[in-house]
């Protein structure tokens, strides 16, 4: 499964592309409001850093804007992606960047039915929110389940990003279900490293090897 950070913050994204896991990025207008940077600007050192997709979303809710902001965002940098809402003016304009080779994510999914439509029209990615589903007491892993049913008895090669990621258990869940993509903040991607046990592994290692004297260096 790919890892997609959700964040708009440069040093966030420098830390964990040093890893070597990062895959890509998404963001979103809130996003870019609490970091209080320009857009373009900020979505194209983005680009710089990471070399996978990087999801910079329209502002607009009509067709007609929409486009003209889509045209505007893809000149960017080859690796970014549109990010559309799942309206009809949005698929609209997801169809069209589609047929003219621009990646387009879909974004605010919270149906099958809605997914079906973006993967009809030709959506690079598929962000359903699991989070905000689970908020309002439904199941946001359900969601992901059906979508890769539906998603599974056709040739649609629209990859299902898993958004709105809370916690790990969503992470597991999503790479259980065999999601393509998830999408979560820094702080959720760093607590997949941790585990007691490993930590205390770790400290009992360290000091039995401080009690040899020995260096490797």
């Amino acid at each position: 499964m790919k890892f997609f950070v959700d964040t708009a913050d440069i040093n966030e994204i420098k830390d964990l592309a040093k890893t070597g896991l990062l895959d890509g990025v998404t963001t979103n207008p809130s996003i870019i409001a609490k970091e209080g940077c320009k857009f373009l600007d900020r979505i194209a050192e983005i680009c710089d850093v990471v070399k996978g997709p990087v999801s910079a979303e329209v502002a607009a809710t009509d067709y007609d804007t929409m486009i003209k902001e889509a045209n505007k965002i893809k000149t960017i940098a080859k690796n970014v992606a549109v990010k559309v809402p799942l309206t009809m003016d949005g698929l609209r304009v997801c169809k069209e960047l589609s047929d003219g080779g621009t990646m387009v994510n879909v974004t605010l999914c919270f149906s099958a039915n809605q997914a079906l439509l973006a993967a009809k029209a030709g959506a690079t990615f598929i962000s359903p929110f699991v989070g905000r589903l689970d908020d309002i007491g439904e199941d946001g892993m359900q969601l992901i389940s059906d979508i890769v049913d539906i998603y599974g008895n056709y040739d649609f090669k629209t990859e299902i990003l898993v958004a709105s990621v809370r916690n790990p258990f969503h992470v597991l869940e999503s790479a259980r279900l065999g999601a393509h993509v998830m999408t979560a903040p820094p702080a959720i991607i760093k607590q997949l490293f941790n585990h007691p046990m490993t930590e205390k592994g770790l400290a009992s290692f360290t000091a039995d090897w401080a009690k040899t004297g020995q260096s490797i260096l």
